[in-house]
């Protein structure tokens, strides 16, 4: 039986009180595919008033530390972006391994204070393209998984999301082929790791998914959604891919 379609939209470093109408938007459109569960990351500031904006409404973080408190400023707890209203959060985007050089052992534990905060985690993974020219995605992106991969993790609360690097916010897409080779590695990996349960584990793909491309990707095989960036900012760009989702 095939996975329910995933669409996360991640806002990264962008909205205001002022976008919480698109937020508002996008939930209407989700409203009318239920089929299809739809999910906005916005910044933290907005979470709280997103919540308030559209009750029932799946908001989610984009972060959060493994710790549950203590001497890390600048940082919030799965404990707070919970009490803010977030039901989950993005862990170990290559944004922020990148950036804030985190690394497999951080998402680990990020990924484990979440859970024990009865949050669900999106753990990302994905390759170079440097990794991949040399022919080292799927070991890249396998060994992402292996060292991040929380204990106790089952598919009622975690969600994986391949996004090769070269292709986020670059308009570059894999081949169709390129992808569905990929995400069944990732199957692969996940039933190594886990064992029983490992195929209702939902596998999103992010990397430049807009209206256009979307149903495409989301008829590759193990493509059980997708987790959005710039395509998610408003109901006009997002739901096409909702429509997308719920069609596949």
């Amino acid at each position: 039986m095939a996975n329910r379609k995933y669409i996360v939209g991640n806002w990264k470093m962008n909205g205001l009180r002022e976008q919480l109408s698109d937020v508002a938007d996008i939930a209407s459109i989700a409203e009318n595919h239920k089929d299809v569960d739809v999910a906005i990351c916005p910044p933290v500031t907005l979470i709280a008033l997103a919540t308030e904006t559209v009750p029932g409404f799946a908001i989610g973080a984009q972060d959060c530390h493994f710790a549950s408190n203590g001497a890390h400023t600048g940082c919030l707890s799965a404990a707070m972006i919970r009490e803010a209203g977030a039901t989950m959060t993005i862990l170990g985007h290559s944004e922020r391994r990148a950036d804030q050089h985190e690394i497999d052992a951080d998402v680990k534990a990020k990924a484990e204070a979440v859970h024990a905060a009865g949050l669900g985690a999106i753990i990302c993974v994905g390759e170079t393209e440097e990794e991949r020219d040399a022919g080292q995605a799927i070991d890249v992106v396998c060994g992402q998984l292996e060292g991040s991969f929380p204990d106790d993790a089952d598919a009622g609360w975690l969600t994986i999301a391949y996004e090769p690097v070269w292709a986020i916010g670059t308009g570059r897409v894999p081949e169709a082929s390129d992808v569905e080779e990929m995400h069944a590695a990732i199957r692969s990996k996940l039933s190594a790791l886990m064992g029983d349960g490992a195929d209702a584990v939902r596998i999103l793909y992010g990397g430049s998914m807009n209206g256009g491309n979307a149903s495409e990707l989301l008829a590759v095989p193990n493509v059980d959604g997708g987790l959005v960036g710039g395509a998610s900012l408003t109901g006009e760009k997002f739901g096409p891919i909702i429509e997308a989702a719920a069609a596949a």
